[in-house]
């Protein structure tokens, strides 16, 4: 199997767990074999106002995979970047907002609804985000993730 294969199945489980509640069966999994982080332990930062992150596993910002869930809050935008690496990102619950282009236009936005897979191909200029709900979305890829800045005004 290809990466995004494998990327896809992990997406689609998280999809699975956000929509279902855990059952106490769970009791008898041994920690060595599984562990587990119910989504409310998660702890998500960043700025105030804008898009909220925590990282899964790996991290973003050194060379190797990671994969980080985002929640985005009504009404926050990314401006106009591109990534080095390509990302595989998976609408986990809200309605995502994107838009390719160095312009910013909150007008020509594209809804993305859960479960739908997206690649930000590298190099390429994309925005993204969330309108009057917010959004949750998991992205895995190859670090560093670093973000150019290409909005033209």
């Amino acid at each position: 199997m290809g990466i995004r294969s494998h990327l896809l199945m992990a997406a689609v489980a998280l999809t699975a767990t956000f929509g279902v509640a855990a059952g106490s069966a769970n009791a008898a999994l041994d920690p060595k074999a599984l562990t587990q982080v119910p989504f409310d332990q998660y702890k998500f930062e960043g700025k105030p106002g804008g898009p909220q992150q925590v990282k899964v596993y790996g991290d973003p910002d050194k060379p190797g995979p990671y994969g980080i869930l985002i929640r985005w809050l009504p009404h926050t935008n990314s401006r106009p970047h591109l990534h080095h690496n390509d990302r595989y990102i998976v609408v986990l619950q809200g309605v995502w907002w994107v838009n390719t282009g160095p312009k910013f236009n909150a007008a020509t936005m594209v809804p993305i609804k859960p479960g739908v897979m997206v690649t930000h191909h590298k190099d390429e200029i994309h925005y993204d985000g969330a309108k009057d709900e917010g959004a949750l979305i998991w992205i895995t890829g190859m670090g560093p993730a670093t973000s150019v800045d290409k909005e033209q005004k």
